[in-house]
């Protein structure tokens, strides 16, 4: 019985990379396809697959689809208003030439909470043009610091769509995947963006590209700083809050300002909170009109209806393994074989990650075959959040050329391929091996 459901494991997992790999199939139906394969290699009938389908579709969307849809619009209007740029100037000024690269790390850092890595990078890009014409440097001086804040929080820190989606798999509580996120993410960024950037960038020496166009916001045309940090950290403050509320970290003793505290924290009312006042205060207060914002809304939904979709597959992938008893066998496999559960998670995200190339199909299909092995464990909730950031640490490992972010990094700063794999692909290991150590040492701190 347990030789036929790995089989139908392995199987699974092999029908999803060939259909990606080789037909170029869509991931969304290519985990479809692959959980059902894996059902009926495990001996579930038609109707039973099908129900497994509906059943984890369900389960994982009622959350997930609501907060990346949330975070996918409030990072539109960051965007259009000028927020990103602001924040990178803001900082580039108050640090200084000599501390570019820090600034750069925070930039990215803060920015990609609201707006997607590609996105984000884009926007800024610029920024680290105008830097490197200044200072005479080699471009990845203070391109890497960038790339590596940006590539950190959109693995690490919800409301971004991987640990989300990671998290809701798992049954990881947002606020402790924040928390641990932000533990794992400072040193994780010390070393794969600011120390690594200023090795790199002595080593290959870029300067500006010639065929992209340069930054023309002022800064007087941008928002107000201050009100930009606001209203990114608002959710996050208030989902933190009511996570240690929860965990009676901070005990409150009033029951009724218990329940307005967890309610307002909750990630739908905290992300509905900050799309609002992103509505008012970069929106309407400067020019905006109710029709642009919600033109500028509306489009953002594109990339995020992928994520959501992406997701919600994982989730019947997982569902196939708990309805069929494959993930309760793996469980009693890698028990057996002595392998720490964090260390499985990792790994599998690592294999999927270099072979197909996409974090989020990576994360996803980890995560699946992660889920089923909580079964029956007792688990904290600072461990669970350690497992989801050890996820996202594999699944960001060692960016080649079957991912897309590899030709987005080559193309916009004007490098070969071997400077890229030299600088972006190394960048991506470390980061992805410096937060595995740091997920994995907080998951033995806290157990």
């Amino acid at each position: 019985m347990e030789y036929s459901l790995l089989l139908a494991v392995l199987g699974g997992i092999a029908i999803l990379l060939f259909l990606i790999l080789y037909f170029r199939i869509p991931a969304f139906i290519s985990l479809l396809i692959a959980s059902m394969a894996a059902g009926f290699m495990a001996g579930m009938d038609g109707g039973a697959v099908v129900q497994t389908v509906q059943e984890g579709m369900g389960s994982t969307l009622g959350f997930v689809a609501v907060v990346v849809g949330l975070g996918a619009m409030f990072g539109a209007i960051l965007e259009r208003s000028g927020g990103a740029l602001a924040v990178a100037s803001f900082l580039s000024r108050k640090l200084g030439e000599k501390r570019a690269s820090l600034s750069m790390v925070i930039t990215g850092f803060v920015v990609a909470i609201p707006v997607f890595f590609d996105v984000a990078f884009i926007i800024l890009v610029p920024v680290i043009y105008a830097i490197q014409e200044r200072t005479g440097k080699s471009l990845l001086f203070y391109a890497i610091p960038l790339l590596s804040g940006l590539a950190i929080t959109h693995a690490f820190i919800p409301p971004t769509p991987g640990p989300v989606a990671v998290a809701e798999v798992l049954g990881a509580d947002l606020g402790w995947v924040i928390g641990i996120g932000l533990l794992a993410a400072i040193p994780t960024a010390l070393v794969s963006g600011l120390l690594f950037g200023k090795y790199i960038g002595k080593k290959i020496f870029v300067a500006v590209p010639d065929f992209v166009e340069q930054l023309e916001m002022e800064d007087s045309q941008m928002p107000p700083v201050a009100s930009i940090l606001t209203i990114i950290f608002v959710p996050i403050f208030l989902i933190l809050v009511s996570t240690m509320v929860k965990s009676q970290i901070i005990p409150i003793a009033s029951e009724g300002l218990q329940t307005a505290i967890l309610w307002l924290g909750h990630p739908f009312t905290a992300l509905i909170l900050a799309n609002l006042l992103a509505w008012y205060f970069l929106g309407l207060r400067r020019g905006f009109t109710s029709n642009e914002l919600l033109e500028i809304t509306t489009k953002s939904m594109a990339p995020a209806g992928t994520i959501i979709l992406l997701t919600g597959a994982g989730g019947v992938f997982k569902q196939v393994l708990v309805n069929t008893g494959a993930g309760e066998m793996l469980a009693n496999s890698l028990t057996g074989m002595g392998m720490p559960l964090i260390l499985f998670a990792f790994l599998a995200a690592v294999l999927i990650r270099i072979i197909q190339g996409s974090a989020t199909v990576a994360m996803i299909t980890a995560a699946g075959l992660a889920a089923p092995l909580l079964a029956g464990a007792e688990f904290s909730g600072p461990q669970l959040a350690a497992l989801v950031i050890a996820i996202a640490s594999g699944a960001s490992i060692l960016s080649h050329v079957n991912d897309s972010g590899f030709w987005l990094v080559k193309q916009y700063l004007g490098l070969d391929e071997k400077q890229t794999l030299r600088s972006w692909t190394m960048m991506t290991s470390i980061l992805a091996l410096c937060g595995f150590a740091m997920a994995s040492l907080i998951f033995l701190i806290v157990s």
